[in-house]
């Protein structure tokens, strides 16, 4: 199955900017929103809420990078300073009664709406940040980015670098998540129609659990796993939202939970 390839950019056509889908202003307003930029508010938003929110901004912004890269004005790589340097974060403040969800991106507001709870739920005025995110999460964050993908070999490889590296061991448990992809690659070799091939879904949904040591994900940790994917596809690409991509979106989450001021 192959992917759409970018077409050749129009002359006069400009991306989708970050002003042109949210309200925000200075030279935030003028970057494009690129596809990586989009990575990080999913995984922000998986990381805080436990899932990505329909409608809100890491579908708004996935929506118009998609639109950018398909238009060839951006590639599928791309990360603004604005997301990269400057961060996205996801916060949730719970009050009596409701729960206030903001998100930003380069500490501008692009998003901000209330959920009700019962009183009986709530500690008053808690607020909730993303935390450091480890391999495992990472890992399980691939099932809601991109589980319905078949999983191939170059996943399988990445799957067993992001195994080795979070658990310290370059023995491969029988049981742990990476035998379980070695097995589901091998199987989906041998079969023809894509509705009957083992997802990453199947595999990865409960990843943390099958790992027997966990550790937060590092921007070494994201290169090797890329290194693996991209080593053992044929194209030499990585898949959007897939392992390598999950990893990466962590490691640059993680950067900007640890190093708030860099």
């Amino acid at each position: 199955m192959s992917q759409e390839q970018p077409r050749r950019p129009q002359p006069g056509q400009e991306p989708i900017k970050y002003g042109d889908v949210f309200p925000v202003a200075g030279s935030l307003a003028d970057k494009p929103v690129a596809p990586q930029d989009a990575a990080l508010m999913q995984f922000a938003e998986s990381a805080v809420l436990g899932q990505t929110q329909k409608g809100g901004p890491a579908a708004t912004m996935q929506s118009a990078a998609t639109r950018n890269e398909r238009a060839g004005l951006v590639g599928h790589t791309d990360l603004t300073d604005a997301a990269g340097d400057e961060g996205v974060t996801v916060t949730e403040t719970d009050v009596p009664g409701r729960r206030i969800i903001t998100e930003s991106v380069a500490g501008q507001v692009v998003g901000e709406y209330v959920e009700p709870r019962p009183v009986s739920q709530m500690n008053p005025t808690v607020t909730a940040t993303q935390a450091a995110i480890t391999i495992g999460e990472a890992l399980e964050a691939t099932a809601q980015s991109a589980g319905n993908k078949s999983l191939e070999q170059s996943e399988a490889a990445a799957i067993q670098a992001a195994e080795v590296r979070a658990t310290g061991s370059n023995i491969i448990s029988p049981i742990g998540v990476a035998a379980a992809a070695q097995s589901a690659a091998s199987t989906n070799a041998g079969l023809t129609r894509d509705e009957d091939k083992i997802k990453l879904n199947d595999v990865l949904a409960n990843a943390t659990a099958r790992l027997s040591a966990d550790k937060v994900v590092t921007r070494q940790d994201a290169e090797g796993v890329m290194s693996a994917e991209l080593r053992n596809n044929p194209n030499v690409v990585t898949h959007p939202g897939g392992v390598a991509a999950s990893v990466a979106a962590a490691a640059r989450l993680n950067e900007s939970v640890m190093n708030p001021n860099q």
